[in-house]
Order: C-alpha cells, then structure tokens, then sequence
C-alpha cells in the first residue's frame, strides 16, 4: 500500500513511517520544511514537500496522484505555543483539505488522528485550547460527512513512553492517557487491516491487545 501522512516530521506519524515500512508499505510523509526530509527518510519514508496552509485540494490531489497514494493520515498539528487561528488553519482546515485531495486522487482510506474530548469545547471562549478542541471536533464532523472509508482516533493524554500494545478503545473511555508508540500501532494496524471504516473511538491505555481492541469495535 502507498501512504501519505500529513504532519509527518511529528512523532506520532514517524513512529507511523517506521512500523508501515518494515511491513513493506511506501510511506510519503507530508512536510513543509525540507529539512525533515533526512529523519523521514531515517524512518523508512520518503518526503512530499508541501506547506498544507499555503496549497489547495487541487495541487495537493495531483501529488497525491502522482505517487498513486492508496491511503492518507492526518497527523498534523499546530504544535504547542501557536496561535489560536493556526489551530483552525492547520487542525481543522488542514484536515479538511487532505480529505478533500484524497477524494480528488482516489485515494478512498483516511485515518484521522484527532483528540479525546474534542466536542466538549466551548463555543464563546477564545482560549487557545478551546480553540484547539474546537477545531479537531469540526474537522471530525467534516470527515465523517465525506464518502471517505474514514477512521477518527481520539486519543487520550499523549506520552514518550514506550509501547505497551494495551490498550482501552471505546466511543468514550474516560480520561487516561497512552503512549504515541502505541497510537502509531493503532494507526498503523487501521492501515494494514482497513479494520474500523466508518468508527470514531477513543484510546487509552488497558489491558486489551491493540489488534483485538480494533476488532472488538
């Protein structure tokens, strides 16, 4: 399979990058700077140098095509310290606009990384994690509108530590936290298996295997 993960200098998709390519997939991670090119590519990937603020669903569906990408994920994220506008610019518009471009490119599988919680914002505040909230649970709302073979994981508090492979998946699984390690297996196992179509979960840390977890939804 052909992937292309956007946001994909951050940790969750170059953990991503290295569990699909030692499976044998090509992976093109999205980035904006080409200096990332050297750590994709470290990974296993190789890069599609691309600012998704700067392009439209027409260009970015012509490199997508170009590479005859099967699947996409979004992986990307503002980051911590910016600005509450580039939460929607890149959180949610950004999101929007891969769907988009994967639909133009008949690329039909999407996995979503989103955030737990991500409806409980507050629509009058402009506190930047609101912002935040709001802009990951508009962009879920827009992909699962789409006819995209979709996925949306909403993962807990995120941490370096290492994979456990357990985990607890649910619509709802209370507050908790889980390794980006162990994110990256469920992505990765979506990709693999294209177990979940059409499923919005939230994921934690258990004592459920990842691959009986995502057949358990």
């Amino acid at each position: 399979m052909k992937i292309a993960l956007a946001g994909g200098h951050g940790q969750i998709a170059l953990l991503t990058t290295k569990l699909l390519a030692a499976s044998g997939h090509e992976v093109w991670g999205i980035i904006r700077n080409p200096a990332h090119t050297e750590d994709i590519e470290a990974a296993g990937g190789q890069s599609l140098v691309l600012d998704l603020e700067q392009s439209d669903s027409e260009t970015l569906a012509g490199e997508l095509a170009s590479r005859e990408v099967d699947a996409v994920v979004f992986a990307a994220g503002a980051g911590p310290g910016s600005s509450a506008e580039r939460k929607l610019t890149v959180d949610r518009d950004g999101a929007i606009l891969l769907a988009d471009a994967a639909w133009r490119a008949g690329a039909k599988r999407y996995v979503l990384v989103s955030a737990m919680a991500a409806d409980d914002f507050d629509p009058a505040s402009d506190d930047v994690f609101q912002v935040y909230l709001r802009a990951k649970s508009e962009a879920d709302a827009a992909i699962r509108a789409t006819d995209l073979d979709w996925t949306i994981v909403r993962p807990g508090g995120l941490t370096d530590d290492a994979a456990t492979g357990l985990v607890t998946l649910a619509p709802s699984t209370g507050r908790g936290s889980i390794p980006r390690a162990d994110v990256a297996w469920i992505v990765s196992q979506l990709l693999s298996t294209g177990g979940a179509v059409h499923q919005q979960f939230e994921a934690i840390s258990g004592e459920t295997p990842i691959a009986e977890a995502l057949r358990a939804l």
